[in-house]
């Protein structure tokens, strides 16, 4: 069976993979930030999740 990408793993929700457009899309929805706003936020602190939810005051 192949991968269903549309679901992240749970190991996986640490980090926030900008170069997968179903990490975008899930991860824009799941924060409220636009796909560029993401993107200039990992670029600033990471690709961890808890400092991009920190960046963003969540």
């Amino acid at each position: 069976m192949a991968d269903d990408k549309s679901k992240i793993a749970q190991a996986d929700r640490r980090t926030i993979n900008v170069n997968e457009d179903y990490e975008i899309a899930y991860w824009t929805k799941a924060l409220g930030c636009t796909k560029d706003e993401l993107k200039k936020i990992v670029e600033r602190v990471g690709v961890s999740l808890s400092a991009v939810r920190k960046h963003l005051g969540k």
